[in-house]
């Protein structure tokens, strides 16, 4: 699918600014300036639609293979090992590999992404880098929104197609395609990002869209105060993640690695594996996904919520009063105590993910210098989706050498390690990024 800009429209050679001058310098310390001192988003509106698209389609995808899995191991005959597997597959291996190496790229060139995991490395990266400092958190939760209702979708499109029809688990992958079709054509008509071009020396391009931003905001009434230029680096690496190999940067790739490996332990176990558990302990499969649905209404919860407080609150402090209510919620499931028990156990999960997914993602993202931004995203994110695998094959295992409860509680536990982690990492909210990634 098309990414946002960090991949953009190829620009002529000749557009280029040569790099590192005193006035390509100078040059671009006013313009990333003169983009600062915006108050307001200062783009069609249109555009965060068009991105909200694409993250529709990303998270529908990330959980529709949960709900069809159960009818897929029951078609096919697989093993619970096998069924497994076959989430892997098809999930976690081709998001690590498409926002590694997508993210790579475009700390380099202009391209267009692919899957799913691209698009939410460069879509918070996009956002972040375009979003003024004291509304970026309240803007990247806002677009996240229309993408985290493609969660909350899903177990309802699932439930009308999975339990009916044998052939219900291949329309609900096509739904998705069809989604992602939408998002790709759409996203051609974004621009680029001008702390992205400053820093590859296309100060011109740069120029011209600030230029156009500074008009949307005065024809919207914002009275623009003095650009004051900070300190903005045009040094560049051909290969980003060498930028990442040094102080403070090395020491935030661990940490916000470690912060995604333990929170995708629970959150892949549970999207991957609780219809299918729900199913083993006794429930049918389309009441586990009724469950699961009446439980997803606190996904547009979370990240309604977040808006709200996204940029009035430190961010390592929301990311931890988050895992807080994941905890919560992976405990009360594990109770199976009744239909009612799943039902508030699967809301609290969902809540906690609306509340905890895109303002991490935001934060990881303006923890990195532009030059390798997508780069220390990518990283992070992708890395930390080992802890996906892991959580999607030990649940599993835990549940049936111990408890139900001791497996649910477990990926709860490691939810609330990866809130602790995050308190480590540096301060973000409202905040440029050129101060937060220094």
């Amino acid at each position: 699918m098309s990414e946002p800009r960090r991949t953009g429209r190829a620009s002529a050679p000749d557009s280029i600014t040569p790099a590192g001058t005193q006035a390509a310098v100078a040059r671009a310390r006013l313009i990333l300036a003169r983009q600062d001192r915006i108050p307001v988003w200062s783009l069609p509106g249109v555009f965060l639609l068009i991105i909200g698209v694409g993250y529709f389609f990303t998270f529908f995808d990330i959980a529709d293979i949960g709900y069809a899995m159960p009818a897929i191991s029951k078609q096919f005959a697989l093993s619970n090992g096998e069924s497994t597997f076959v989430a892997l597959a098809v999930g976690l291996i081709g998001y690590a590999v498409g926002s590694m190496l997508i993210g790579s790229l475009s700390d380099r060139f202009f391209l267009t992404g692919m899957g799913v995991g691209a698009d939410l490395n460069l879509v918070s990266t996009y956002l972040g880098e375009l979003a003024p400092a004291g509304k970026r958190g309240r803007i990247t939760t806002l677009t996240f929104l229309l993408g985290i209702i493609g969660q909350a979708v899903t177990p309802f499109v699932a439930l009308a197609l999975v339990p009916n029809y044998s052939f219900g688990w291949r329309i609900l992958f096509i739904v998705g395609g069809v989604i992602a079709t939408v998002g790709f054509a759409a996203r051609f008509e974004l621009p680029e990002s001008p702390r992205w071009l400053a820093v590859h020396g296309r100060l011109d391009e740069a120029d011209a869209i600030v230029t156009r931003m500074e008009e949307t905001a005065r024809a919207k009434g914002v009275q623009l105060g003095q650009p004051r230029p900070a300190d903005v680096s045009l040094l560049r690496d051909n290969i980003p993640f060498r930028s990442l190999l040094v102080p403070p940067y090395l020491g935030r790739l661990a940490l916000l690695m470690a912060m995604w490996f333990f929170w995708y332990i629970g959150n892949y176990g549970f999207l991957g594996d609780a219809a299918t558990l729900f199913s083993a302990h006794g429930q049918p499969i389309g009441n586990s996904i009724l469950y699961l649905g009446i439980g997803a209404i606190g996904y547009p919860v979370g990240a309604i919520t977040m808006a709200v407080l996204a940029d009035r609150i430190e961010r390592r402090l929301l990311i931890f009063a988050s895992t807080l209510v994941w905890l919560a919620g992976m405990i009360v499931v594990g109770t199976l105590a009744s239909e009612a028990a799943l039902t508030v156990g699967s809301f609290l999960a969902s809540l906690a993910l609306g509340l905890y997914l895109q303002v991490a993602y935001t934060y990881t993202a303006e923890s990195f210098p532009t030059r390798a931004r997508a780069s220390g995203f990518a990283l992070s994110d992708g890395l930390g989706h080992g802890g996906g695998a892991l959580g999607a094959l030990v649940l599993p295992t835990v549940v049936a050498s111990f408890s139900f409860f001791a497996g649910f509680a477990a990926i709860g536990v490691t939810g609330a390690i990866a809130g602790l982690i995050a308190l480590l990492g540096p301060r973000a909210s409202r905040l440029p990024l050129e101060q937060v990634s220094r």
